[in-house]
């Protein structure tokens, strides 16, 4: 701690002079490492936000165009057999990836996972839009959900670093604005570039979007770097934990895909493969509890029953969430002939709910300093929203269909962000990045598990519901719910009303599944208590002790230091030198 001498001699013109231009107040970091004065933002946390949002942007974009465009990409790389790893692989990359990302980030700092993350995603894309073949494009999007799964962990976890969670509901509310605008252009997107023009377009599109965020994470996301070697920072790591949880989602993800697909769901290729990936899971948990000497999970985070029941909430939102989005746009080129353009305009009045309502759940979190209700009552909403989609019918009206769809998106949206409230509130801030981590694992594991759990129902129940005579022309191992797509509009009456109808048949059976989890998810809700919500920061990571990069001493917060913004001035509390970069991160309110 500086002693009020050292911070005396600032006022000496003998130790520095400084060019007289406006100055901006640089707020010092508490005694006990936290940060919790109310503080303006300045430029360069602007610049952080906007390449968070721009990456939350591709993530969203990528994961709601891709299943519009299917039918077209399976119909020109002969992937009838294997579709269902187009959106499969890419989430289960991203979800063993995610835990991972967390802990490098702790070890080696933030911006080098998110550069890493975008390398990767930007690779991916690359090979996705060049594939020639079913085996290369599902090679991409494993690449392109590694990426995909840094950024989302990194984006959550710099979000936490930065805002206080009292003051986060407006930015949670902003980030999933961005998030529903993507989901909800999207499928009109793909649909409109698969038809038009190119379903590759989906991938390429990606390029520059990531090498705008790429240019904003390098110019303002500078951080102070943790010290130590690399081997330090490697031995942080907990390898040996990151394996088990990698592996054991893996060993799932390929059960349930393969499951009534590829192999029986009785068949050893597929009960195998899921008992032991749900034994690696608990043990994953037990191994983290017991004998990890630097877990990825600390077993603190899910010792309360408040944020136990906030992962375990994320986890069935997530599952429904990603179902109803994944599984619409097939539904209504199915059911209602539509094109791929138009099953994505079809899909409006779930995505313009949800982000409108996402926006409230968070602000009325901060406001009211109460997340609890608008957890009840968002799942309250979701169960009614996926109960009445098991009526929709190949005849159903547009105006019955479309207020089924608002209804869901603003339960959807409602949980989306006040989700986030009773994970992080019992929790200290110096728990950030572990807590992120794990939400975004049990968020992007669900989202493999509900489109492969979709999958597996659809799948199952056309077989069973189809005509004999339209289903003879698939062979075995391929999946329909997808391939018989293009073949509908081409059939004669009354054959062609007899396969809508059975698509209607096996969706509703797909929703009332997925009525199960809504179930899951309002009684784990039912779990949580109200914790105030904290205005701290943690000082190691927020912009106002590191200034862009710089690692500056902790004084008191009574006292300020008046610096000028300038590139490369320097000012040490003790030698008379600091570095200012040229973008005020911080201006603090009197």
């Amino acid at each position: 701690m500086e002693s009020t001498e050292s911070l005396d001699k600032l006022d000496d013109p003998t130790t520095v002079t400084l060019p007289q231009l406006p100055s901006r107040t640089i707020p010092r970091g508490s005694n006990d490492g936290n940060q919790s004065t109310k503080q303006k933002r300045g430029g360069a946390f602007w610049m952080i936000f906007i390449a968070i949002c721009v990456t939350v942007f591709l993530s969203a974009l990528d994961m709601s165009s891709v299943p519009t465009a299917l039918p077209s990409i399976i119909a020109d790389l002969d992937g009838e057999s294997s579709f269902a790893w187009v959106g499969s692989a890419y989430t289960l990359a991203a979800a063993a990836w995610l835990p991972l990302s967390g802990a490098l980030a702790t070890a080696f700092g933030r911006q080098p996972i998110v550069i890493m993350a975008l390398v990767l995603f930007f690779l991916g894309s690359i090979l996705c839009g060049e594939a020639i073949n079913m085996s290369m494009l599902i090679a991409g999007r494993t690449i392109q959900g590694l990426g995909s799964g840094g950024i989302i962990a990194l984006s959550e976890i710099i979000i936490a670093d930065l805002i206080p969670l009292k003051e986060r509901g407006l930015f949670i509310g902003l980030t999933s604005l961005v998030w529903a605008f993507a989901s909800a252009i999207g499928p009109p997107v793909g649909g409109a570039l698969s038809q038009n023009i190119s379903w590759r377009w989906l991938f390429r599109i990606n390029l520059p979007l990531t090498f705008i965020a790429f240019c904003l994470v390098v110019s303002f996301l500078r951080l102070k770097m943790p010290s130590g070697s690399i081997t330090q920072k490697l031995l942080k790591v907990d390898w040996l934990g990151n394996a088990i949880i990698a592996a054991s989602t893996c060993a799932v993800t390929i059960a349930l895909t393969r499951g009534g697909v590829e192999a029986p769901w009785t068949s050893a290729q597929t009960i195998v493969p899921l008992i032991f990936g749900i034994i690696g899971i608990i043990f994953f948990f037990v191994y983290e509890a017991k004998w990890a000497s630097e877990p990825t999970i600390p077993f603190d985070l899910l010792s309360n029953r408040t944020s136990a029941a906030g992962y375990l909430t994320t986890f069935f939102h997530s599952v429904v969430a990603t179902t109803v989005i994944f599984y619409m746009p097939i539904f209504f080129q199915a059911c209602f002939g539509a094109t791929p353009i138009q099953a994505g305009v079809d899909t409006f009045g779930l995505a313009f709910t949800i982000a409108p309502a996402a926006v409230v759940g968070g602000v009325s979190a901060v406001l009211a300093k109460r997340y609890v209700p608008q957890n009840w009552i968002g799942w309250v909403i979701i169960t009614i929203g996926t109960g009445i989609l098991s009526l929709l019918r190949a005849d159903t009206p547009t105006a019955k269909w479309v207020g089924f769809e608002i209804l869901l998106g603003v339960g959807l949206g409602i949980v989306w962000t006040s989700v986030k409230f009773p994970i992080l509130a019992p929790l200290p801030v110096s728990r950030n990045a572990s807590a992120m981590s794990l939400f975004t694992f049990s968020r992007t594991f669900a989202q493999t598990f509900g489109i492969t759990i979709g999958s597996a129902v659809l799948q199952n129940e056309l077989k069973t519901r189809l005509p004999a005579s339209f289903l003879a022309q698939f062979p075995g191992g391929v999946d329909v719910s997808v391939a018989a797509i293009p073949f509908i509009p081409a059939l004669p009456e009354p054959l062609r009303f007899q396969v809508q109808e059975a698509f209607a048949d096996s969706m509703s059976s797909v929703w009332k599944v997925m009525l199960v989890f809504c179930f899951l998810g309002l009684l784990t809700a039912l779990f949580m208590k109200e914790i105030e919500l904290h205005g701290d920061t943690d000082e190691q990571w927020d912009l106002s002790s590191q200034d862009l990069g710089t690692d500056m001493k902790t004084v008191p917060r009574t006292r300020s230091v008046q610096a000028t913004v300038v590139p490369t001035l320097e000012l040490d509390l003790e030698k008379g030198v600091v570095i200012i970069g040229p973008l005020p991160l911080w201006e603090e309110e009197d």
